[in-house]
């Protein structure tokens, strides 16, 4: 366990906890830092702002239907090579890995959906701290993720 000083202003230490379930009986999420979404049933990320306004850093996120078509899915990042992910999304959302190693008994089940946000903030985290994490520790929790692999971009 980790003892030092947490990053955050008034975090005394990060929050760790004991993976309680073993991995072959529990479900498991992924989360992308890679601003993907499902085109033409999600609206994109705010790239218009964030090339007008670098500093903001689009604080929304998505939810990624786990049956997602590779064909459906695609990036609004300006920090990643989009053009890679569009060829294969698995490199930045890697689900049919995780139906896999499901369909192979090593970890117990996958959730319907997966989460996705767009990475390189550069900007205040209150906004990640007040909003965002709480929607989606609230997400997680109502697909009944017992733990999250983030997938970095």
């Amino acid at each position: 366990m980790y003892e030092g000083r947490g990053p955050f202003p008034g975090e005394a230490a990060p929050v760790w906890a004991p993976f309680e379930k073993r991995l072959a009986a529990a479900r498991i999420a992924l989360l992308s830092s890679a601003g993907l979404y499902i085109k033409g049933r999600q609206t994109s990320f705010d790239l218009e702002r964030e090339q007008t306004h670098p500093e903001w850093g689009d604080p929304s996120w998505r939810s990624i239907p786990a049956n997602a078509n590779a064909a459906d899915i695609a990036a609004a990042h300006l920090h990643i090579n989009d053009e890679d992910i569009r060829s294969d999304p698995e490199i930045a959302l890697p689900m049919r890995l995780l139906a896999e190693l499901v369909a192979e008994g090593e970890v117990g089940s996958a959730t319907a959906e997966h989460l996705s946000v767009m990475g390189y903030q550069d900007r205040s985290l209150e906004g990640w701290q007040k909003e965002t994490a709480p929607a989606l520790i609230a997400k997680l929790r109502d697909l009944q993720a017992d733990g999250l692999i983030l997938a970095p971009a």
